[in-house]
């Protein structure tokens, strides 16, 4: 089963099931969106099934959310839950304090959120996915179908005193027709280049009429679970103030059994 996965692949596995040890029993936890989380879901199926581990989820979209159903995962809505333990999702980049753009899948509002609406997020993601200044991968940002040009052409304005390389923005796409998130809004994709300063960004963004919400998430993740392609994991804690790190080995071999089980 491993061999068939791509060396980014394991190295998602392995934060995915690492991370899935921070779940106790009794937890309400927040379950990401994309393929990161997949794996995490998957992972917490298999110990809802062999350990008995009673969980309730709260779903981050209707994929994850199909999922965690089709893996015997207990999910409600956040509405239900009213408070989680801690999220788990992943991350289209992040850097050293662990800020992060998100919003490749499309579910960046559902996804902030329940990261907020939690106790604690952990991240999990592959080491590709760092970097030292955010803003390579194009920035989402969801907006009303309203009037949509006219919120386009409102943020290429703002961009202009903003601390960033570059100010094209572009309609999310599925196929001939605008890509419709969950909430029934678009999403424009920011080419930005690099993000100077991502906490005045996000807030001017959100100042734009017609902006929904963004994809940078600020000083809203504790922990970052970091995979590589040989079942290493890297655990960076922020929660102390000072980052913390350590190293754990996943045994990429029990990836056969998540499959074998469902």
């Amino acid at each position: 089963m491993t061999s068939d996965l791509t060396p980014i692949d394991r190295a998602k596995y392995a934060s995915a099931h690492c991370a899935a040890d921070f779940v106790q029993d009794g937890m309400r936890v927040g379950l990401g969106t994309g393929s990161t989380a997949a794996w995490l879901v998957r992972r917490l199926g298999a110990r809802v099934r062999q350990e008995g581990l009673r969980i309730i989820a709260v779903p981050t979209s209707s994929r994850t959310a199909q999922l965690a159903r089709e893996v015997g995962i207990n999910v409600v809505s956040l509405d239900e839950a009213r408070w989680l333990d801690l999220t788990i999702d992943g991350a289209d980049e992040f850097d050293a304090e662990l800020t992060l753009i998100k919003g490749g899948g499309g579910a960046l509002l559902h996804e902030k959120i329940v990261a907020t609406a939690s106790d604690q997020m952990i991240v999990i993601t592959d080491a590709a996915k760092e970097v030292k200044t955010l803003g390579a991968f194009p920035l989402p940002v969801e907006v009303v179908p309203f009037g949509w040009p006219a919120t386009k052409a409102l943020v290429e304005e703002v961009l202009a005193s903003m601390d960033v390389m570059g100010r094209q923005s572009s309609l999310r796409m599925n196929g001939t027709q605008p890509y419709v998130t969950d909430e029934g809004n678009y999403i424009l994709d920011l080419a930005l280049g690099r993000i100077g300063n991502a906490r005045q960004l996000s807030l001017v963004l959100n100042q734009v009429p017609g902006v929904v919400e963004n994809g940078l998430f600020v000083d809203i993740a504790d922990q970052v679970v970091i995979g590589h392609a040989d079942g290493t994991v890297e655990l960076r804690d922020l929660t102390t103030g000072t980052p913390e790190s350590s190293v754990r080995q996943v045994d990429l071999e029990d990836a056969r059994n998540i499959f074998s089980d469902l």
